[in-house]
């Protein structure tokens, strides 16, 4: 089920297969954002987890992919440092992770988080 006009709801499941896709509307909004600046497809790594799963890939135990606003995202040849210096400038109050080969974006609502993993 297409659920942006860039994104499908099955990108943003739990990998372990549970069900678990529920997406935070303004992560997913950020996301639509970043697609049409930098015009290339933005493949989800990982979106939501569910607490099983984000436990066994060792994630935070508050990680925001356990509550469906968070996305950890590669564009499509573009360099993840690229991404998160142009997501911290147009989206100040997103919490970002700095990454070699992914960048991860969240919407906390006591954020804005930044980090490098």
């Amino acid at each position: 089920m297409k659920i942006s006009p860039h994104f499908h709801r099955h990108e943003f499941a739990c990998n372990c297969g549970c069900g678990f896709d529920t997406v935070d509307t303004h992560t997913l909004e950020v996301l639509e954002v970043v697609r049409e600046h930098f015009g290339v497809p933005v493949r989800v790594t990982s979106g939501c987890r569910c607490p099983a799963y984000n436990h066994q890939v060792g994630g935070a135990e508050r990680s925001q992919h356990r509550l469906g606003r968070a996305a950890d995202i590669q564009v499509q040849g573009v360099d993840p440092g690229l991404v998160f210096d142009w997501v911290a400038e147009r989206f100040p109050a997103t919490s970002l992770g700095r990454y070699a080969n992914f960048t991860h974006i969240d919407t906390r609502s006591d954020g804005p988080a930044r980090w490098e993993g």
